[in-house]
């Protein structure tokens, strides 16, 4: 029979009572190990240190239980990491930053550093075959061959049904995420690389576009890096029943970029029936709003 757990955590616990008490979120009545975790996120991250030793446990069941308590306070942190950064900067936002804290927000164990070593890498690599004598289309080409080709970066075909294609860690890691997502990788390596190529949010799609005074170069980063006019981009808004407005070709903020990884990100979870994960990112998205 299972011991009764009291409903509030005592002030203090000693070093036998909170192995017997971790020792119980391996108990197989989902009552007990439900409870268990209650008391134990009710210490707050104070809990952390005790289950660290667990997280290496031999016994399967606990060391799962045993990070899922600990994720739930790094989670914590994170979402409060990332609020503070939506609501205390202002138009333009650090998107690469802000797009790691928002992937630490799902994975708090996201290296923020090792993403950026991830993009640093890659457009090292560029440097070394973007000769500076030839024309910006074939500098573009170039960071597409290398990209989509080499890198294998590819659009999710059924992005709308997996976060994971909203999130930068994972988009790194799989190299495959949704429209907006790949859109972001090309801009940090384009900022890198100094090319003057900023975000577009159509309607229904994220596009990139390079401008310089001689050319401009819309760039389907969801397509493989596909070129595309203006015109295309025009014949895209009537075919989405939008009319032509100047507002949908011009370059969107940092600010309003995370707005729309976040919109999609919420979109996904509605689709999928987790309405506790859309409620957390409907708070970021006002957060940026404000």
């Amino acid at each position: 029979m299972n011991p009764e757990l009291p409903t509030h955590a005592p002030a203090v616990l000693s070093t036998s009572q909170r192995t017997a008490l971790i020792s119980l979120l391996a108990d197989e009545d989902p009552g007990v190990h439900e409870m268990v975790r209650a008391r134990l996120i009710s210490y707050g991250s104070e809990a952390i240190p005790w289950l660290k030793p667990y997280l290496l446990h031999d016994d399967p069941i606990l060391r799962r239980r045993a990070r899922e308590v600990v994720q739930h306070f790094q989670r914590q942190e994170s979402d409060s990491r990332f609020l503070a950064f939506c609501m205390n900067h202002g138009e333009d936002l650090d998107l690469e930053y802000g797009a790691g804290l928002l992937a630490q927000t799902r994975y708090p164990e996201a290296n923020l550093e090792a993403l950026q070593a991830v993009v640093d890498t890659a457009a090292n690599e560029l440097r070394t075959r973007i000769q500076p004598t030839i024309s910006p289309q074939q500098q573009l080409l170039v960071m597409n061959q290398y990209l989509f080709s080499d890198q294998g970066y590819r659009g999710a075909q059924r992005y709308e049904s997996d976060p994971e294609n909203c999130y930068l860690n994972r988009i790194l890691e799989r190299r495959t995420g949704n429209p907006i997502g790949l859109c972001a990788v090309y801009l940090f390596l384009c900022r890198r690389l100094g090319l003057p190529v900023a975000g577009i949010g159509l309607p229904g799609h994220f596009v990139c576009r390079f401008q310089s005074a001689t050319l401009e170069l819309y760039i389907d980063c969801f397509n493989q890096g596909r070129f595309l006019t203006k015109g295309d981009c025009i014949r895209h808004l009537h075919a989405t029943n939008h009319g032509l407005h100047e507002g949908y070709l011009a370059p969107v903020s940092t600010r309003r970029i995370l707005m729309r990884m976040c919109a999609n990100l919420q979109q996904t979870y509605l689709q999928t029936d987790n309405l506790e994960e859309a409620g957390r990112v409907k708070r970021y998205l006002v957060a940026l709003a404000n």
